[in-house]
C-alpha cells in the first residue's frame, strides 16, 4: 500500500472513528484469528470490518447482510480466490475496500463491483493478475478516488473502462518482469500517478514517459536502480506535463542522484521531492550544477550517505547552490551548510529537524569568520530542531539576508548572556523562538522591526524594561512560561494579540492591561488561578467580554471554559465564571463602612435615647445603691463601734433649705418610710448649750453626717463649722461618714476658697444630686437610705446605759 492510499485509510479510518464514537459496535477487528469464513456475528452498527490476515478463501452472497452500515473493509492477506457477483449487494455504503495480498486472478472478471458503485478507494494490488485489462464492472466506480492496482502486463486499452472516471491517484505496485505497452495509461485520468517498484529497478522507460506525460503528480518509490532511464525520459521530452516529481525510499549513486536534479532543473517540472534516500558513493569534490532553472522548489527529507570518506563541503555545495525559490533539506543529519558562491535566488530556506550548528553559513579564513552575503533573497527560514546554541551567534550569521521576513528557530537549546549587541535583519517581521530555553533577557536580543513573535514554552517569568521598544509588535505569544501577572505594553504600544496560556497566573492584575491600548485578544487559559479576591477584576473582566461590553472589545480566547480555580481547595476545578466573591470581603473600606456605619449609628441613637430618658443619672445612682448595699455587706459593724451612736444620720443645711427637709427628707427617711433617725438642729439641739457644743455632740451621735449643699449652704458659716467638725470626725475615726447630696447644680468656682475640704471631697467623693425629675425621686431616696442604713440600739437602751 503506498504512501497516498495508506493516507486515505487513515484519513477514512479517522472519520469512521469519529462518526462512531457513541458505540464500540461501529468498529470490528477479527484480523488474525485464524478465520475461514466471515463471521456470522458481526454487530449490526459495523461500520469499519477488519478480517485481515485469516484463511478466507471465498466470500459469497448474504454474508455481509446484517451489516447494511458497513463502510470499510479489509480482506487483505487471506488467499481469496473467489467473491460471489452479489457479495456486496447489502452494502450499499461501502466506501474503502482493501483486497490486496490475495489470489484473486483476472481483473476483467470482477462483477461483484457493480454493487459497490459509492467506493472512493480500491486497493487490488498483489494478487495473480496477468493482464491490466479492466472489466465493465469498473465503469461503474464514478466515485473513485483512489485505484492500487499491479499485473505482469499492461497493454493499450487495458484502462478503456475507467476513461470516464476521475481518479486523484492511481497506483501501479509493479514488479521488475513488467511487460508495458507504450501509451497505456493514456485511458486513466489521474491527477496523480505512483510507481511502486517494490524495491526493483527501473526498467521500462515507455511507463516513466507515459507518466510524465499524462500525470501532473508523478511519484516512482521503492527503487534500487536504472535511473538513466530517468534521466533520459527527462532530457529527450520536449513537452512534460509533469509538474511535481517525487522520488521516495531508493537508494541511489551521488552520480545518479545529482544527474536526475540536473535534468529535472532543464525541464518544465516546478517541484522535486525526495524522501527516504540512501545515498551512495558522496562526492570528494564540487559537482557540476546548472545555473539557471525553471523549476521552484526542491525538498529532500530523511537523506543519508553511506559512506564517512567523503567532501562534506562539497555536498553542502550541491544543495545550496541550487537555481531554485523553495529549496527544503530536512530531518537529515546536516551539521554545516554552505554558502552559496553567487547571490542565490532562493526565497525560502528549510533545514528543519537537522544537526546545524552555530557555524551555519559562514567559512573561517585565518582566524577569521567570514559571514555569508550571497543569501540575500531569503525571505523565509526555518531552522526549527537543529544544535543551535548562542543567540548571538547566529544573529551575526543571519545580518546580511536584507530580505528576511520570516525566521524559525523553535526548538533549539539556546544559551543567551543578555549582551545587547545582537545583528537581526531590520526587515524580520515573523519571528519564532518557542521551546528554545530562553529566559527574560532574550527581548534584549530581538529585531526591532518584528511584527509577530512565539517565545512560547520558554523560561520567560518577567518582560524587562527593554532598551529598544518594539514598535511594531502586535502579536506576541509566552505560552507555556512562568508569568506570574500580565505584561505591561509600554515597550510594545501596537499589540494587538497576547498568548499567556498555560502559565503560572494566579491573580492577573488589570492594572496592566490597561496600559495596552490597542490589544483585541487575549489568551490566559490554563492557569493556575487562585479564586481569592485579586482574581475578581479579572473574573469581571471574562463575564464582559463574554457579553461584548466594556474594555474596547476586547476577547478572552477560551472563557469560561478555559479558566478553572485550584485554589480554594472547594472551588478546585470550578470555572472562574461560576465562582462568586462578594465584594464586601474583598473591600477593607467597603467592610469598614458596613462595620462602621451600623455600630456609630446604634451608639448616637444611644447616646441620644440614654440623654432623653436621663439613662445616665439612672445609671449613677443604681451604681451608687449597689455599691452601698456592696460596702454594707463587706463592712461588718462591731457593737463596739455604735456605743453613743443614736441617730443614723446628722443632717446639716442652710436655713433657706429647712422647707425641702421638712417636706422631703424627713418624710422620706424618718419614720414608716425611711424607718432612719435623723439628727438635724431645729428637734435635737439641747438648749442652753453654746451652737458649737450641739453641733459636735450631734456629729458625735450620729453614724453619718449629711450635707445639702446648695448656694445658700456656702454662705452660712455655722454650715462650715458643721463640715469642719464633720470631717475633722471622719478622720479621727478613719472611717467614710460624709454623705453630700447636691440639691442644685453648684459650679467649683462658686465655692469660697475657705471650703477648700469641700471642694477636695466634691473632687473625691461621689456624691448625690437631686433630681427635678419627680420620676426619679424613689430612686433617690433608695440610694440615700441604703448610705445611711445601719442597725443602730434603740434609744431605750442607750439611754438606760447613761
Amino acid at each position: 500500500m503506498g504512501p497516498s492510499t495508506a493516507f486515505l485509510w487513515a484519513a477514512a479510518v479517522l472519520v469512521m472513528l469519529q462518526m462512531c464514537t457513541s458505540t464500540h459496535d461501529g468498529i470490528v477487528d477479527r484480523s488474525s484469528r485464524n478465520l475461514s469464513s466471515v463471521p456470522t456475528d458481526l454487530p449490526l452498527a459495523a461500520e469499519y470490518i477488519d478480517l485481515s490476515c485469516n484463511h478466507i478463501h471465498q466470500l459469497h452472497k448474504g454474508e455481509f447482510k446484517n451489516t447494511t452500515l458497513l463502510r470499510f473493509l479489509n480482506m487483505s492477506w487471506n488467499g481469496l480466490e473467489l467473491i460471489d457477483t452479489e457479495t456486496f449487494h447489502d452494502t450499499p455504503l461501502l466506501e474503502n475496500l482493501d483486497l490486496s495480498h490475495n489470489l484473486l486472478r483476472n481483473l476483467s472478471d470482477q462483477r461483484y463491483l457493480s454493487f459497490t458503485g459509492n467506493l472512493r478507494v480500491l486497493n487490488m494490488a498483489w494478487n495473480k493478475f496477468e493482464n491490466m485489462t479492466l472489466g465493465r464492472e469498473f465503469s461503474l466506480l464514478r466515485k473513485l478516488e483512489s485505484l492500487t492496482l499491479g499485473a505482469k502486463v499492461i497493454s493499450l486499452g487495458d484502462f478503456k473502462n475507467i476513461a470516464n472516471v476521475t481518479l486523484y491517484c492511481l497506483t501501479l505496485s509493479l514488479e521488475e518482469e513488467l511487460d508495458y505497452e507504450a501509451n497505456s495509461l493514456m485511458d486513466s485520468h489521474a491527477e496523480k500517478i505512483q510507481v511502486d517498484l517494490n524495491g526493483g529497478k527501473i526498467t521500462q522507460s515507455e511507463l516513466l514517459a507515459d507518466a510524465l506525460s499524462f500525470f501532473v503528480e508523478v511519484e516512482v518509490r521503492n527503487i534500487s536502480g536504472g535511473y538513466q532511464y530517468v534521466k533520459t525520459q527527462l532530457s529527450k521530452r520536449a513537452i512534460i506535463s509533469t509538474r511535481t516529481l517525487s522520488v521516495n525510499n531508493i537508494v541511489i549513486d551521488w552520480d545518479d542522484l545529482t544527474q536526475l536534479i540536473n535534468a529535472t532543473l532543464y525541464t518544465s517540472i516546478a517541484q522535486l521531492s525526495a524522501s527516504d534516500v540512501a545515498i551512495n558513493k558522496p562526492p570528494i569534490k564540487d559537482t557540476p550544477l546548472a545555473e539557471t532553472s525553471s523549476m521552484q522548489s526542491f525538498t529532500a527529507s530523511r537523506a543519508a550517505v553511506t559512506s564517512f570518506f567523503f567532501s562534506q563541503e562539497a555536498l553542502y555545495n550541491f544543495f545550496i547552490n541550487l537555481p531554485v525559490e523553495h529549496c527544503a533539506i530536512v530531518e537529515t543529519s546536516l551539521i554545516h551548510m554552505t554558502c552559496p558562491k553567487k547571490q542565490s535566488p532562493i526565497l525560502e530556506l528549510d533545514f528543519s529537524f537537522c544537526a546545524l550548528s552555530d557555524s551555519i553559513f559562514s567559512r573561517f579564513e585565518g582566524q577569521k569568520t567570514v559571514e555569508c552575503e550571497t543569501l540575500g533573497n531569503v525571505q523565509n527560514l526555518s531552522l526549527v530542531g537543529n544544535n543551535l546554541k548562542n543567540l548571538q551567534v547566529v544573529s551575526q550569521r543571519l545580518q546580511y539576508m536584507k530580505s528576511l521576513r520570516h525566521l524559525d528557530l523553535s526548538i533549539n537549546s539556546f544559551v543567551y548572556d543578555g549582551s545587547p549587541y545582537c545583528k537581526w535583519p531590520p526587515s524580520i517581521t515573523v519571528m519564532n523562538l518557542s521551546s528554545g530555553g530562553l529566559t527574560d533577557n532574550v527581548f534584549n536580543c530581538l529585531p526591532k522591526g518584528v511584527e509577530t513573535l512565539d517565545l512560547q514554552n520558554n523560561q520567560i517569568s518577567v518582560i524587562p524594561q527593554l532598551v529598544h521598544k518594539l514598535l511594531n509588535l502586535s502579536s506576541l505569544n509566552l505560552n507555556a512560561n512562568r508569568l506570574r501577572d500580565l505584561p505591561v505594553c509600554d515597550d510594545f504600544p501596537k499589540m494587538t494579540e497576547l498568548l499567556l496560556k498555560s502559565n503560572s497566573l494566579h491573580a492577573p492584575s488589570l492594572r496592566n492591561l490597561k496600559r495596552c491600548p490597542n490589544l483585541k485578544i487575549l489568551d490566559a487559559s490554563d492557569n493556575p488561578f487562585t479564586c481569592t479576591c485579586p482574581l475578581r477584576h479579572f473574573i469581571r473582566l471574562g463575564i464582559q467580554t463574554e457579553y461584548k461590553s466594556g474594555h474596547s472589545g476586547l476577547e478572552l480566547l477560551k472563557w469560561p471554559e478555559g479558566y478553572h480555580c485550584i485554589y480554594p481547595e472547594a472551588a478546585r476545578n470550578s470555572t472562574l465564571e461560576i465562582f462568586q466573591i462578594p465584594e464586601i470581603s474583598c473591600s477593607a473600606s467597603l467592610l469598614a463602612a458596613t462595620i462602621l456605619v451600623p455600630s456609630v449609628v446604634l451608639i448616637v441613637s444611644i447616646f441620644f435615647l440614654c440623654r432623653r430618658l436621663d439613662v445616665p443619672w439612672y445609671m449613677g445612682m443604681i451604681w451608687q445603691w449597689t455599691r452601698a448595699k456592696h460596702r454594707a455587706r463587706m463592712r461588718q459593724l462591731r457593737p463596739e463601734d455604735l456605743v453613743g451612736i443614736e441617730f443614723h444620720a446628722f443632717v446639716s443645711y442652710s436655713q433657706h433649705d429647712a422647707d425641702w427637709v421638712k417636706n422631703f427628707l424627713l418624710l422620706n427617711l424618718e419614720g414608716p418610710a425611711g424607718g432612719l433617725r435623723i439628727c438635724h438642729h431645729e428637734k435635737d439641739f439641747v438648749p442652753g448649750k453654746t451652737i458649737m457644743e450641739n453641733i459636735i455632740t450631734c456629729v458625735e451621735k450620729s453614724r453619718r453626717s449629711v450635707f445639702l449643699l446648695s448656694a445658700h449652704f456656702i454662705k452660712s458659716e455655722w454650715c462650715h463649722y458643721e463640715l469642719y467638725f464633720a470631717s475633722h470626725q471622719r478622720l479621727s475615726q478613719g472611717s467614710d461618714s460624709l454623705v453630700l447630696v447636691l440639691l442644685e447644680p453648684l459650679p467649683q468656682y462658686l465655692i469660697p476658697s475657705k471650703y477648700y475640704q469641700l471642694k477636695s471631697m466634691m473632687k473625691r467623693h461621689t456624691y448625690l444630686e437631686w433630681p427635678q425629675d419627680k420620676a426619679k425621686h424613689r430612686l433617690f431616696w433608695a440610694n440615700l437610705r441604703a448610705a445611711l442604713q445601719a442597725d443602730l440600739p434603740s434609744r431605750l437602751v442607750a439611754e438606760t446605759e447613761e
